[in-house]
């Protein structure tokens, strides 16, 4: 038998929660066949198991802390595993003498219920001995409370598959809530339900540690204006066919980064950062930016690294996979160190305003409302029909004060509302 030991899955990183078990005690597995997610403070990781063989042991239960380098779970190589699964498999097809011989009783726990101790109590040996079945479906029968002579195996010989488990779970009718027997109805619970606790760990937990440190360290300003986007949407409607062609799809987001780097020339302090001692600033030639992903994770910011020499393509792939990884909560350590400046794009969700946090060490971030199609006058006093979308700018007030993010924003501003001047820019 075999310890598997929770190896370096990160820079720093010394310990992770358990989120998911993909296998059981007793579960054959093989190369590579995920055994387990875990959620470090970065992201979720999947682990596969390095051979095959059998689970024996999970060390670890599920929502509890694996340390780096300590017994995540034991296993059996597959030589060793395949003759302890066939002895198995012969004891379990052998039958357990009836309580009414003279066999000696069972020191096993029973699993009937209390409804059925009246009947007389059942050792789980004498239930479960005589159906075939591997050592993860008798565990699930019992964590269950169930009994295998209930349960049409589909296996081989009858054998009682996980699948034939789950099939009798789902074929359960629900026991429904005693009625009251004056009005006939259902009788609510007046008991408080205690309320669920749950720790935080992982990406939620590291979250929130560096928001508080964010908003209580640096000194926020915020900026808040109104960009018309109507013939940026009219724009982008123009170029879909051609990104969607090429198997791509273009968002708003890579004309945000793309004019974000071209302002970024004009006003190169907001991708600038303190040090740590507050006596250098840190001006930096590439424009690294964030995007924050609201994932199952918890909320990520993986970053476009070198905007300012992408092309809108190029960033609108780089966006496509960001995202997807972000989602499932599996974004690479690289992806999320480096950033420079972020975007928070609260309008997918519906928002329209927000005040933003700094994704500290950056210098400012910006939340994008969602665009809304409003009454606006032309120069001529004539009333027409605008797409406006609302963002707010949170900035770092130790080093940038508002007339230099007022100019700032202007210039991005400038390049969103007429995105054709971005191609004066453009190398």
């Amino acid at each position: 038998m075999s310890d598997f030991m929770l190896p370096d899955i990160g820079e720093g990183i010394v310990e992770c929660e358990v989120v998911e078990w993909r296998v059981a005690e007793g579960d054959l597995i093989e190369e590579d066949q995920p055994i387990v997610e875990v959620m470090t403070d970065k992201a979720l990781v999947e682990i596969t198991a390095p051979e095959p063989g059998v689970v024996t042991k999970l060390y670890v239960p599920q929502g509890q802390v694996a340390k780096v380098h300590a017994p995540l779970y034991a296993y059996e190589a597959n030589s060793e595993a395949a003759g302890a699964q066939e002895k198995e498999s012969d004891a379990d097809t052998v039958e357990t003498p009836k309580a009414s011989q003279h066999a000696q009783p069972s020191t096993q726990p029973s699993i009937a219920t209390s409804s059925q101790a009246d009947k007389g109590a059942t050792t789980e040996k004498g239930l479960l001995g005589k159906v075939p079945a591997s050592p993860a479906v008798r565990r699930l029968v019992r964590e269950h409370e169930l009994q295998l002579t209930d349960i049409a195996g589909s296996g081989k010989d009858g054998r009682v598959l996980k699948e034939d488990v789950l099939a009798h779970l789902d074929q359960a009718a629900p026991v429904p809530a005693p009625a009251s027997p004056v009005t006939g109805q259902t009788a609510a619970r007046s008991e408080p339900q205690a309320p669920r606790v749950e720790p935080l760990r992982g990406v939620r937990a590291v979250m929130a540690k560096r928001m508080v440190e964010s908003a209580t360290t640096i000194p926020h300003f915020h900026y808040g204006e109104e960009i018309d986007v109507t013939e940026l949407l009219a724009l982008r409607e123009r170029l879909k066919p051609q990104v969607e062609a090429l198997g791509e799809r273009l968002t708003l987001m890579p004309f945000f980064m793309k004019a974000m780097a071209l302002a970024v020339a004009q006003a190169p302090i907001v991708n600038a950062q303190l040090n740590a001692a507050g006596d250098e600033l840190h001006y930096f030639a590439q424009c690294n930016i964030g995007m924050a992903v609201d994932s199952k994770a918890g909320l990520l910011v993986p970053n476009v690294k070198g905007v300012e020499t992408l092309t809108l393509l190029d960033i609108a792939r780089e966006v496509g996979r960001l995202t997807t990884s972000a989602r499932e909560g599996r974004v690479d350590q690289a992806d999320l160190k480096g950033g420079t400046i972020s975007i928070s794009n609260i309008g997918a969700l519906g928002g329209t305003y927000a005040a933003p946090i700094i994704n500290a060490p950056e210098a400012a971030i910006v939340a994008i409302g969602k665009t809304q199609w409003l009454p606006r006058f032309d120069e001529q006093g004539a009333v027409q029909r605008r797409a406006i979308m609302t963002i707010t700018w949170a900035g770092d007030h130790r080093f940038i004060d508002g007339g230099t993010i007022a100019r700032f924003c202007n210039a991005w501003k400038g390049f969103l509302e007429a995105p054709e001047t971005m191609l004066l820019h453009l190398g």
